[in-house]
């Protein structure tokens, strides 16, 4: 289906080509649609009903540049040296690696141009420590999740990372955050420039098992 047609992409359809597109055109996207994904992701469920996940959209340029340093701290952190030898995996050729650490790097030199960002936090009421933030991961990643698919029928492009919060200190400045809030994942959004299409998953067969786990 053509993305002309995208909001009457089925789900599955939406599922199965999913890209994580890091490479994003310049042009701004609408804010009703940067609303239409945020709306998508405030209907997943999380833990109580508590609905404590918070969204921030940022569009504006000084705060894209300090978000853009701290994501080039983490980014230059976690690849090093495996740009020029990144390995392989049984699923995924060294080739498919490397051009997945050039689209990381891409999207490094150029976060701060893309026209939005998307971060998903959580409140929870009282100052937050560690252990607090990990207890509550389970209840935004499936909001994370519908908002990757929702821009996908929408035909924009996104990727989540977590490389650019790796120092809660410097992200809670740049954002304002008040210390009850923890932020878990930026998700640059925007138009694709490269094609969506399928994408490559272990078979089931690997990785499903019934009752318990069996080789």
């Amino acid at each position: 289906m053509s993305d002309d047609n995208s909001n009457e992409m089925s789900l599955f359809e939406a599922m199965y080509s999913c890209r994580a597109m890091r490479r994003l055109d310049t042009r701004e996207v609408a804010e009703e649609l940067l609303v239409k994904l945020v709306d998508a992701a405030n209907q997943a469920p999380s833990g109580s009903n508590m609905q404590n996940a918070r969204w921030i959209v940022v569009r504006d340029a000084e705060v894209k540049k300090k978000l853009a340093d701290l994501n080039r701290i983490g980014v230059e952190a976690y690849i090093g040296p495996m740009v020029d030898n990144p390995g392989e995996l049984p699923h995924q050729p060294v080739d498919k690696r490397r051009r997945m650490m050039h689209a990381v790097l891409w999207q490094m030199e150029h976060l701060h141009e893309l026209p939005a960002l998307i971060i998903a936090c959580m409140e929870f009421g009282q100052k937050v420590d560690g252990a607090m933030a990990a207890a509550g991961s389970g209840s935004i990643w499936p909001g994370i999740q519908n908002l990757l698919l929702a821009a996908r029928a929408l035909g924009l492009g996104a990727a989540p990372t977590t490389l650019a919060l790796g120092n809660p200190k410097a992200v809670a400045e740049a954002l304002n955050l008040p210390d009850t809030m923890a932020a878990y994942c930026l998700i640059p959004v925007g138009y694709p420039l490269g094609k969506f299409g399928p994408v490559t998953r272990k078979p089931v067969s690997e990785i499903m098992r019934f009752d318990g786990w069996s080789d």
